[in-house]
């Protein structure tokens, strides 16, 4: 059996990709079965997706512990994941990054297959979905599954949901990551420590299921807890405000969804707290003298 472990985080596409990856397994004759595990979180939140693929039938249900490769959509969960944790001998990883494998630390040397699934999404998607760019390095890196067979699960999966033009944009967002991809070997230097969790017991949950505010050994918790969780590694694009147009309309104030604009009473201007912005572009799409470009957060 060979198992997949995705790591993403939610609206780039994790959960489509272990399904179209169990899809294109399927085509050439195997079993498959793929899943997510994710619970509330909000876009840009990291969450999981599993695909198994064997040639007999699979009945494992668990999540995937064990994986014989590991796919990282987005390099930022680095900093704060061991993407690597469980990652069977000889295994391999997959990830979206600029960088070369060489240069890429997770901690342990391994085969790893790097490629700009990012660039390559919004060159040809006109957005920063890089869940069939994934794929293709996926193909090119394992050998598993035949590119030909992938590009026809895509053009299925992604067909029956959003169109004909859509999934054939995804197909070659696919294509053009698997030549793109470069092999080699990751470096091998940093020790991540895993995260604390708060693993409450039932004796430990407040009347209704309604958190107060509160400190564990993980952390803050309650109201007042989103000061720990900065998600400025979330975004793919930043806003950036031109002050000579701006004329403090204050419609990006208004709408930002995370409250991340702030008023500097004292000189009369706004700021944007970066640590909190998720680069979701309203207060640009809210903008109405075209003040606030939104630009590549990371590059």
């Amino acid at each position: 059996m060979f198992e997949v472990r995705f790591h993403g985080r939610g609206g780039q596409g994790a959960v489509m990709a272990a399904q179209a990856l169990a899809e294109a397994a399927v085509i050439e004759g195997n079993y498959a079965v793929a899943f997510p595990f994710f619970g509330a979180e909000r876009r840009g939140a990291p969450v999981l997706a599993f695909t198994r693929i064997d040639a007999k039938k699979i009945y494992s249900k668990t999540q995937v512990y064990s994986p014989d490769c590991v796919v990282v959509l987005d390099d930022s969960l680095l900093d704060t994941i061991d993407v690597v944790a469980g990652l069977k001998p000889g295994g391999s990883v997959v990830i979206n990054s600029r960088d070369k494998p060489e240069d890429i630390d997770l901690g342990i040397s391994v085969k790893t297959a790097a490629v700009d699934a990012t660039s390559v999404a919004l060159e040809i998607l006109k957005a920063p979905i890089t869940n069939t760019a994934i794929l293709g390095a996926f193909a090119k890196a394992t050998g598993i599954i035949k590119l030909e067979s992938l590009e026809e699960a895509i053009k299925r999966r992604f067909g029956e949901k959003l169109g004909e033009k859509v999934a054939e944009r995804n197909s070659l967002a696919a294509r053009t990551a698997y030549g793109k991809t470069v092999i080699g070997k990751s470096k091998g230097i940093k020790k991540l420590e895993p995260k604390k969790q708060w693993l409450p017991t039932y004796q430990e949950l407040p009347a209704g299921g309604s958190l107060v505010e509160g400190k564990t050994d993980a952390g803050l918790i309650g109201p007042g807890s989103f000061i720990e969780n900065k998600v400025m590694g979330w975004a793919t694009f930043r806003p950036v405000r031109d002050r000579e147009k701006c004329t403090m309309c204050l419609l990006c104030w208004f709408y930002c969804p995370e409250g991340t604009i702030v008023r500097i009473s004292d000189r009369g201007d706004l700021m944007t707290n970066y640590d909190y912005c998720k680069g979701c572009g309203v207060c640009a799409n809210e903008c109405p003298v075209d003040a606030i470009k939104m630009v590549r957060a990371r590059v």
